[in-house]
């Protein structure tokens, strides 16, 4: 069968997503993932957008061995040279360059007639390759191009050795039939040997469906980021372009090197570090995904499950929620379940994890997967060194009473204590916050959810903040919401005193 590459830009595109924003260690441990899911490419960052970017960029490309790593840049040289400066440890690098060609681009964005937008394209196509011989080249906007304007473009930048062109739908126009007529087009009229790319936004729900049709349509490349974040809708999802083509392989006949089971744990470790929640009804991912109500259809299930799924939730890596462990448990026992779930944690994580397992089997009495997989994405999500941590807390709070909070929160080796009242009892817990911290963020968005079942669920919450323009997430996961409302809220402020001398306006891409 014929491959398909993946090409993953999580680390770029993705991160575009409002207050998605991810430290250059969130950026190693989301890459290292995607190595082990099976991913062809990943696009590790856009180095002119910011130093803590180019910085991303070489670290990844430092610890990424088998995946190819790319950068991300404009027609220019000054970030051509960035880029390339940035791709200097990588094993596999790629430069991935991009320049506007549709109309509406060229009169508004950039003020250049076609001649000049022909010449830039085939300067830097021949710049770039002089450097680094892996070039993808992007035409921004091609699907709003003029298809003769845009095949003379590609043709030309081939001609400059580029084996790979990129067709992005930027802005989430294109239908599905018209987007394959595109690529059926590009495909007849060029070599071979060239890789036809596309990389399909969300803006009216078809960068899926566009992705695949333009597959079926001779595309060999598709980019697309994990649960279809991105810029403003987002991005063609990657697990479902791959369980599309997993489960009617008898349509598309392609394979791809992704290793399906890993697909789960990538998507929790995305949405764990991005702060971005998947929606429960979300494709393949989504908590219901997998979940039957209808009388009628859990008695189909029940008698072959093939009458209501199309998949099995373990070919995603996705586990049942059995109990697995008890408060009896020791550390070799968690360490092997870990393990087995597909973590990896040196020794003191584990410590930590075992700690914070005893203290949750005093108040639960059945640990599920589930569970084991929160405590451990609790060590992810962790800011290394914290500048604070909750030591304790006390509410006051009822009918008839202003609600008041108490805090202890450790900094250094310092204990600092506060107390303030509130309109609730999470108010007054992050007033009493920023008593001791100094910060008084905009609390722009607060959700709860319960993250595993029972009375005695982990409950998880995610906020957004923003200080000194920066947006910054955070998150909090414990049985009780009030403790995971006052750790989401000092995760948020950890993350906003790591990143807010890391931060410049950031140019965005296709």
């Amino acid at each position: 069968m014929e491959k398909v590459i993946i090409f993953d830009t999580t680390l770029r595109d993705g991160e575009q997503s409002p207050g998605a924003s991810l430290t250059s260690e969130e950026k190693i441990k989301i890459a290292e993932q995607l190595e082990r899911l099976g991913v062809d490419v990943i696009e590790a960052g856009f180095p002119m957008a910011s130093e803590d970017d180019a910085k991303a960029v070489s670290l990844v490309g430092k610890r990424i061995k088998r995946s190819i790593v790319c950068a991300l840049a404009r027609c220019k040289d000054e970030d051509i040279e960035i880029a390339l400066r940035s791709l200097e440890t990588a094993a596999k690098p790629r430069l991935h360059i991009f320049l506007a060609t549709s109309e509406i681009h060229r009169k508004y964005k950039l003020h250049k007639a076609k001649d000049e937008i022909l010449k830039i394209a085939v300067e830097k196509a021949s710049f770039a390759k002089k450097h680094i011989d892996d070039v993808e080249f992007s035409p921004e906007d091609a699907s709003r191009t003029e298809p003769d304007f845009l095949l003379e473009v590609l043709k030309a930048v081939v001609s400059e050795g580029i084996k790979t062109v990129n067709i992005p739908d930027t802005v989430g126009y294109a239908i599905p039939s018209e987007y394959g007529s595109l690529i059926k087009y590009l495909k007849g009229n060029l070599p071979d040997n060239v890789v036809i790319s596309v990389h399909c936004h969300n803006d009216l729900g078809l960068a899926v469906a566009n992705s695949l049709e333009a597959v079926l349509n001779g595309a060999r490349q598709v980019e697309c980021t994990i649960n279809g974040i991105g810029e403003r809708a987002g991005n063609a999802a990657l697990e479902e372009i791959i369980m599309n083509l997993v489960v009617r392989k008898d349509l598309y006949n392609l394979e791809t090197n992704i290793m399906a089971k890993e697909i789960y744990r990538t998507s929790r470790m995305v949405s764990s570090l991005t702060g971005v929640p998947v929606q429960p009804n979300k494709a393949i991912i989504g908590e219901n995904a997998f979940r039957h109500e209808a009388g009628i259809h859990q008695d189909g299930i029940l008698k072959n499950r093939l009458t209501y799924e199309i998949m099995r939730p373990e070919m995603i890596g996705m586990p049942e929620s059995k109990l697995v462990l008890g408060k009896h448990s020791g550390r070799h026992a968690l360490k092997a379940r870990i393990e087995n779930l597909g973590f990896q944690l040196n020794e003191e994580q584990i410590d930590r994890v075992f700690d914070r397992f005893k203290k949750l089997a005093d108040k639960k009495k059945e640990i599920t997967d589930i569970d084991l997989i929160v405590l451990t994405e609790e060590e992810e999500i962790k800011i290394e060194e914290p500048t604070y941590t909750l030591e304790y807390f006390h509410i006051i709070s009822g009918s008839s009473t202003i609600p008041s909070a108490t805090v202890r929160i450790k900094k250094g080796d310092k204990i600092y204590e506060d107390a303030s009242r509130g309109d609730g009892p999470v108010d007054a817990l992050y007033k009493a916050i920023n008593r001791v911290t100094g910060i008084s963020p905009t609390l722009r968005e607060y959700k709860i959810a319960a993250i595993t079942g029972g009375q005695d669920a982990q409950g998880e919450v995610t906020l957004s903040l923003e200080t000194e323009g920066l947006k910054i997430v955070g998150k909090g996961v414990s049985t009780d919401i009030i403790e995971a409302s006052g750790k989401a809220y000092l995760n948020a402020i950890n993350r906003y005193l790591v990143r807010k001398n890391l931060v410049r306006t950031k140019y965005k891409g296709d």
